[in-house]
């Protein structure tokens, strides 16, 4: 008779702050899955009884160890032999729900993790091109293969074993305003400088602007973000301003750390 963790085929796992207004639908689109857990960060809204009344395992935690760290938590918690890992501002879409599926029914030889194609909105359009698309990211893998990287921001799910691509879309409803791009920006930019810091790395004042020049020509240019019309222009501005603020903000940490030793 097999084990309740044996009949747990798949696990969705997400870490949550704040995110009242997501993560109902982003529950939603992975109803088919075996058990939910949901290691939310101190949300002061009602994130937490949202996902509880979906039905998904509901953790506190007060701390804040950085996105991998805290995804790694939530991997933790999970039963299944599969792990689907979402963001709250993520949606499974339905032709992607069944290739999901399709894969964790396999019985035979199957891969240790499955890398799926992003699909991302910027101010309320779907990016199709330049820096953005195709953002192909490992969300589906093997609990026994798979760990996060410990970055503060922007962690890697790290795999051991084959990864093969699906074709149906992760949906990523992020950045609906300016406003929200700008914070994130600013947010995202300050934790990866403290990241590459942490790993020995060293910017300068010429090295943020050539780094921020370089990823405008990049997503714009060569991976023609200007199909896009004009929020594929403004997306690559925001991409290479993001890149600058991110080397500068390096630059001044290692500058300040200098001073004080």
């Amino acid at each position: 008779m097999p084990s309740p963790q044996d009949a747990v085929t798949l696990s969705v796992i997400l870490i949550t702050h704040n995110e009242s207004r997501n993560v109902l639908a982003c529950l939603q689109s992975v109803a088919f899955a075996d058990e939910w857990i949901v290691v939310d960060s101190g949300s002061s809204d009602d994130t937490r009884e949202r996902a509880a009344a979906f039905g998904a395992q509901v953790v506190r935690t007060d701390d804040w160890p950085g996105f991998g760290a805290q995804k790694n938590r939530a991997l933790a918690l999970a039963r299944g032999r599969w792990v689907l890992s979402i963001d709250a501002d993520e949606r499974v879409s339905p032709e992607l729900a069944l290739q999901i599926r399709a894969v964790v029914a396999q019985t035979s030889a199957s891969p240790a993790g499955c890398e799926l194609p992003r699909l991302s909105s910027f101010c309320g359009q779907w990016m199709r091109h330049g820096d953005w698309y195709p953002d192909r990211v490992v969300r589906l893998f093997r609990r026994e293969a798979g760990r996060f990287s410990d970055d503060m921001v922007h962690e890697r799910l790290v795999v051991q074993g084959e990864v093969t691509r699906l074709h149906g879309h992760l949906l990523h409803d992020t950045m609906p305003n300016m406003d929200d791009a700008l914070a994130k920006m600013n947010r995202y930019s300050s934790g990866r400088a403290q990241e590459m810091l942490r790993r020995g790395r060293r910017s300068s004042v010429a090295g943020a602007f050539a780094h921020g020049l370089w990823a405008f020509v990049r997503g714009y240019v060569l991976r023609r973000g200007f199909l896009d019309g004009r929020l594929g222009l403004i997306l690559a501005l925001y991409v290479a301003e993001g890149t600058c603020y991110r080397h500068l903000k390096l630059w001044l940490l290692a500058r300040q750390l200098a001073e004080r030793t």
